[in-house]
C-alpha cells in the first residue's frame, strides 16, 4: 500500500478508582518507521473496508475545526494540536456513564494523493507471549480489528470544498451506543450526507420512473435488475454510485426522458454520487422480510409466477417448494404421524 505518513501520536485514557476518566498524554509524536507506517497502513485498510459509515462536517462553531485549521497552517504544532483534542476528548467522555479507557490514535498521512487525518478511541487489550528465553509475560496490545469510535477526515476535500457535507466520515457505532452520543460532540460535527437515505430515495425514484414509463411486468424486472447490477458492481468495486452515470446505461422513458433527466424535472434532490448500500439495492429483485419466527426471501420475479399474495386475507401461497425445505417437511410429517 502506497503510504506516506506524516505524524502519528497515542494518548492513553484510563479509569481511576472513582471510574473517572483520566489522560496520559505523550510528550512527543512517534517517530516514523517501519512500526508505526505499519501501524497507520492497517488502521487504514481496517477503516477503509469496514460498512456502515456515516458522513458529517465540522459545525460553524467547530473549535476542533478552528484548531485543525491552525495545524494545517502552521500556526500550532501537531503534538499541541493532539493534546488539546485528547483534553477535549476527556471532556465529553467524563459526560457518559457508558464511557471507556482506551487509546488515542491520532495521525495525519496520504494515500493516493489524499490527505487524511484519523482519530480514534482503540480498546486496549491484554495478552500474554513468550519471550526468547520461552518465559512468559503479560502484553498490551492495540485491537485494532475491533475499532468502533473512529472518524477520518479527509482533508483533501475540506480544503478545497469547505461547503461539502461529506468530508468527514465515521464508522457508525454498535446498537444502543450511538457514536454521535459523544465523538461527533468531541469533533464539534453535525451528520451530513444520509447514504442509507440517498439509496432509498433512488430506490423510489426507480420504481416512479417504471410507473411513469408505463413499463410491463417483465420490462420492469428487467429495469430492476439493470439498476442493481449497476449499484452493486460499483460496491464491489468500491467505487459509488453516480446518478448521471447509471442513467446513461438505462433506457429512456417513451418520450425520451433519461432517469437522470427524471430524478432532477422531479426533485428527488439526489446527490451526484453516493455509497451503495446493499440492504436497499438488495430490494429491487428480492423480496425479505422476517418476524413471528419466520424468515422468508424470495427473488421478486417469482412473485405472481410461483408466489401469490392476497392481501385481503394476508396470505403467501407458495407453488413449488424447493427440494431441501420440501424433504425437511415430509420428514416432520411423517414422524408426527
Amino acid at each position: 500500500m502506497s503510504l506516506t505518513l506524516s505524524n502519528v501520536i497515542l494518548h492513553q485514557l484510563t479509569k481511576n478508582d472513582q471510574d473517572e476518566i483520566e489522560i496520559n498524554l505523550r510528550n512527543q509524536v512517534l517517530d516514523a518507521d517501519s512500526s508505526t507506517e505499519g501501524l497507520v497502513a492497517e488502521l487504514h485498510r481496517v477503516y477503509s473496508s469496514k460498512g456502515a459509515k456515516g458522513f458529517a462536517l465540522f459545525a460553524e462553531d467547530s473549535e476542533f475545526c478552528h484548531w485543525l485549521k491552525q495545524y494545517r497552517t502552521g500556526e500550532m504544532d501537531f503534538l499541541t494540536f493532539s493534546n488539546q483534542s485528547a483534553q477535549r476528548l476527556q471532556v465529553e467522555l467524563a459526560k457518559y456513564p457508558f464511557a471507556e479507557a482506551g487509546t488515542l490514535v491520532m495521525t495525519e498521512y496520504q494515500s493516493l494523493a489524499t490527505d487524511y487525518l484519523f482519530i480514534g478511541l482503540l480498546p486496549t487489550c491484554h495478552s500474554m507471549k513468550v519471550t526468547e528465553q520461552l518465559d512468559i509475560s503479560a502484553t498490551d496490545y492495540l485491537d485494532v480489528a475491533k475499532m468502533d469510535i473512529v472518524a477520518r477526515i479527509d482533508l483533501s476535500s475540506w480544503e478545497t470544498d469547505s461547503d461539502s457535507n461529506r468530508y468527514l466520515t465515521f464508522i457508525k457505532g454498535r446498537v444502543g451506543r450511538k457514536i454521535s452520543d459523544f465523538f461527533l460532540d468531541f469533533l464539534q460535527a453535525v451528520v451530513g450526507l444520509d447514504a442509507k437515505e440517498q439509496n432509498q430515495v433512488l430506490m423510489q425514484a426507480v420504481e416512479d420512473f417504471c410507473a411513469d414509463s408505463r413499463l410491463d411486468k417483465e420490462e420492469k424486472q428487467q429495469y430492476r435488475k439493470q439498476v442493481y447490477d449497476y449499484c452493486n458492481g460499483q460496491l464491489q468495486a468500491g467505487d459509488e454510485v453516480a446518478v448521471k452515470e447509471l442513467a446513461g446505461e438505462l433506457p429512456p422513458a417513451e418520450d425520451g426522458t433519461n432517469f437522470y433527466e427524471f430524478t432532477s424535472k422531479q426533485g428527488y434532490e439526489l446527490e451526484e454520487s453516493f455509497p451503495a448500500d446493499r440492504t436497499a439495492m438488495r430490494k429491487l429483485t428480492k423480496f425479505v422480510g422476517a418476524g413471528g419466527g419466520m424468515s422468508i426471501n424470495f427473488d421478486s420475479m417469482l412473485l405472481g409466477e410461483r408466489i401469490f399474495y392476497d392481501a385481503e386475507t394476508d396470505t403467501l401461497t407458495i407453488k413449488g417448494t424447493p427440494p431441501n425445505l420440501k424433504d425437511q417437511l415430509l420428514r416432520r410429517l411423517n414422524t408426527d404421524n
